[in-house]
């Protein structure tokens, strides 16, 4: 029986103690499921017509218009996240002390207000007239101090070697930063980088509180104005919407594998030259190895004596 270091492999009786546990809790989650399907099914939920609301062109041209509009946010959003992030990092890894204490202020306010919060008074205080600026804001001062965060355990963990080679060439902070640590930093971190991003993305559906036209605001639009056998299609509009955000995150992760996958497969480092011939000036594939014979050999020459070169008068 093996052991691991953080938990003894379990018996006979506690292996098939846990298969009985896992059974039995796959059958009571497909019992709910189907429990919840058949409610759903005798209100009526899941009737037919429920769903070819979907075919008409009006209500496909506005979850179309739904997805750009959430698209365009959440690019907004991506970029500004990302530059905010890397001017807080650096910012907090300054040594000048106040700007260290405002990048650190910074950060752990607009990390400790509730998101929600954020974009609400940034588009009361700020941008009423600009629902979509107002939104990718407030994702970006929310998602940028998380960012900052992370590029910033990226920079700590690069070996500080590298830094004191760098500063020993002859290198400024500056260049150290952007040519030795960020680029480290961020392909060491890019996995959360990107589910940050991801996150960033489906926190877009928060713009429904500033009435921003985003793929849930659409949602609550097209089922409380669509009334169909006396009942409102909340739920096959979730799940239609549900569905789009779940494609969108996977293509999302799916480019970002991608990206990290290319990074892997690049070729790095410095390329040794081949050498160069000089006149006069034999190179290493030139020099024999022993045994060979010739006038630099240690092979035996015609009179039997082995030497390096040597013959009798």
């Amino acid at each position: 029986m093996s052991a691991s270091v953080l938990y003894d492999a379990p018996g006979p009786k506690a292996v098939v103690r846990n298969r009985i546990y896992a059974v039995v809790g796959s059958l009571a989650i497909v019992a709910l499921i189907a429990a919840s399907i058949m409610r759903l099914a005798d209100k009526g939920h899941l009737a037919p017509e429920m769903w070819d609301i979907f075919n008409y062109s009006g209500i496909r041209q506005n979850i179309a218009d739904a997805v750009l509009a959430t698209l365009k946010a959440f690019g907004l959003a991506a970029v500004g996240s990302l530059v905010l992030g890397v001017l807080l990092a650096v910012g907090r890894l300054s040594d000048h002390q106040p700007v260290r204490w405002v990048a650190t202020t910074f950060i752990e306010l607009f990390r400790s207000l509730p998101l929600l919060i954020t974009i609400y008074a940034i588009w009361v205080g700020f941008l009423t007239d600009y629902s979509m600026w107002a939104l990718a804001a407030g994702l970006s001062v929310y998602n940028g101090c998380v960012q900052a965060e992370v590029l910033r355990a990226g920079i700590n963990s690069v070996p500080k070697g590298q830094s004191e080679a760098a500063y020993a060439l002859g290198m400024s902070k500056t260049q150290v930063m952007t040519t030795v640590l960020m680029p480290q930093a961020i392909r060491s971190m890019l996995p959360t980088i990107i589910s940050q991003l991801v996150v960033t993305l489906k926190d877009t559906s928060l713009g429904f509180i500033i009435l921003y036209p985003e793929l849930l605001q659409t949602a609550r639009l097209i089922a409380s104005n669509t009334q169909v056998n006396g009942q409102y299609p909340y739920v096959s509009t979730i799940v239609v919407i549900g569905t789009i955000y779940i494609a969108m995150c996977l293509l999302l992760s799916a480019l970002a594998t991608w990206i990290e996958k290319r990074g892997r497969r690049a070729k790095t480092g410095i390329k040794v030259a081949p050498g160069v011939q000089t006149a006069g000036i034999p190179t290493v594939e030139d020099i024999p190895g022993p045994g060979a014979g010739g006038a630099g050999g240690a092979g035996p020459t015609d009179g039997g004596t082995a030497g390096a070169g040597v013959t009798k008068d």
